[in-house]
């Protein structure tokens, strides 16, 4: 076993932290206390660590849980996503700007649309680049379950897209 060092270790993950809790509440000012709750429950369980198999998974984890048991206790209301939320390149018309907008917009309400686990499944495989391995340690699923789940919510995902940008022609 590696021995676990939480500056080099635990503090790297706090952007993706910060990410996966900013995408379950849709606020940023919770998703920042989140992290900051879950590299506190980390540390506090720093004697644990040599057991772990992963220690991203780990905090992956706490992280989750405390962001959907956040969102329950406040019912917290979703935001649309927008460009301040994500890096977009520059776009070069008005028309174009516009249509990027719209398909974001669409997707995050699509998104938002799916089941909780496969938005987290989602989050992690497509956002975060996870391994099915990972993903399924993550949210304590097999990794053919998370395929399943990956590949439904890709598929409905695509279905309402396709009729959505498909209405009125």
């Amino acid at each position: 076993m590696k021995k676990i060092s939480f500056r080099n270790d635990v503090l790297p993950l706090k952007d993706k932290l910060y990410r996966m809790a900013l995408r379950i509440t849709f606020d940023t000012a919770e998703a920042e206390d989140i992290v900051q709750d879950t590299l506190i429950k980390v540390w506090d369980k720093r004697e644990e660590w040599p057991q772990l198999a992963s220690i991203e998974a780990y905090c992956m984890t706490i992280c989750r849980n405390l962001s959907l048991d956040r969102r329950e206790k406040k019912e917290a209301q979703h935001i649309a996503l927008d460009e301040n939320l994500h890096n977009r390149p520059d776009v070069s018309t008005p028309y174009d700007k516009m249509a990027a907008s719209d398909s974001i917009r669409i997707l995050g309400e699509l998104l938002k649309g799916l089941p909780q686990t496969q938005q987290d499944i989602v989050q992690l495989r497509e956002i975060e680049g996870k391994s099915y391995k990972e993903i399924a340690t993550v949210l304590n699923l097999s990794e053919e379950q998370v395929k399943v789940y990956l590949f439904r919510a890709r598929q409905r995902i695509k279905q309402r897209y396709k009729e959505i940008q498909g209405y009125g022609l």
